[in-house]
């Protein structure tokens, strides 16, 4: 069977499918923001479009992104071990492998990606702030509901004393960072294949690269600018995609994101000098995809965001 080949390209399909088909070795990074099928999904576990497109709201009685069930954390680490199996051959040796992730299912990528052959070289915080919510509620309209005797609902209230559930307001999105196991040294694997190695002159705040990135102090725009017709829910920053693409690739190198979404990974590739390929299943997003990367390739780069990619 010929493999997939042709770059800056988006492929509309399940990347479960589409992954088999491209070329072996032809992938020098891999950045993605995989469904963690726990927003808009209730207690069912599907791929594909999401049954709702609101971002807050109610499921069976829980806010979005609230009900707990372990084995929603169970299917996904066999869901990323799956498509990370398939994403091993389409890599070359030593490339690495960017996974955002949701923190506490963090701990089931990586060993879904562990279970498929990758190494877990690190973990990277992405820090935000302004966009951050707190997702804890109280039991007063439990409480409420409970057939008791208004006095003792009441009394049951002020000895909980506000506590809530355990969601924390959340201040941080976590990135693993994968690496397909290299051949022989470093510097073997890197004369080889030009991946496996950072680029540690790639700045944020004139230090070297941390493990954690502070968007709302380096990268302008915290919560990403969304154009009018971009309905995605999760839109990533594009400075911080471009800062991460930089940091793990370089110039001319392929980057492949199997979940594309609106395309913010794509257009990150293209601004940065990096060519991409793209697998999104939804084909409402890659018509804003394509329209996101036709506006790009339209105006083309021009000097002020070179100016203002050149502190990275």
């Amino acid at each position: 069977m010929k493999k997939y080949s042709k770059q800056n390209a988006i492929y509309q399909g399940d990347c479960q499918d589409i992954l088999s088909k491209l070329a072996h070795k032809s992938v020098h990074l891999v950045v993605t923001d995989p469904p963690y099928f726990l927003d808009g999904l209730g207690d069912t576990w599907e791929k594909g479009e999401r049954t709702s497109k609101r971002a807050t709201g109610s499921i069976g009685g829980l806010p979005v992104g609230m009900r707990f069930d372990p084995q929603h954390g169970l299917k996904l680490q066999e869901f990323i071990k799956n498509v990370a199996s398939l994403l091993l051959p389409v890599m070359l040796p030593g490339a690495f492998a960017l996974f955002f992730s949701q923190p506490r299912l963090a701990h089931r990528m990586a060993i879904g990606l562990e279970e498929a052959g990758f190494e877990i070289r690190d973990m990277l915080a992405w820090h935000f702030t302004a966009r951050a919510q707190a997702k804890a509620f109280s039991m007063d309209h439990i409480i409420e509901k409970m057939p008791l005797p208004t006095s003792e609902k009441q009394e049951m209230k002020q000895l909980l004393q506000g506590r809530k559930t355990p969601q924390l307001r959340p201040q941080f999105e976590s990135i693993l960072l994968a690496q397909k196991p290299r051949e022989g040294r470093y510097i073997d694997n890197w004369n080889s294949y030009g991946v496996g190695l950072i680029d540690t002159n790639v700045r944020l705040d004139g230090k070297f690269p941390s493990s954690t990135i502070f968007v709302d102090t380096f990268i302008t725009e915290e919560k990403a600018v969304k154009e009018k017709y971009n309905e995605h829910l999760t839109v990533k920053p594009l400075r911080l995609l471009e800062y991460l693409i930089k940091l793990f690739s370089d110039k001319e190198q392929v980057v492949l994101d199997p979940f594309l979404g609106s395309g913010s990974t794509a257009l990150a590739a293209l601004t940065t000098g990096r060519k991409y390929v793209a697998i999104e299943i939804n084909k409402s997003y890659i018509k804003i995809a394509k329209k996101r990367l036709a506006a790009f390739q339209e105006q083309g780069l021009s000097s002020s965001h070179e100016e203002k990619t050149q502190r990275f």
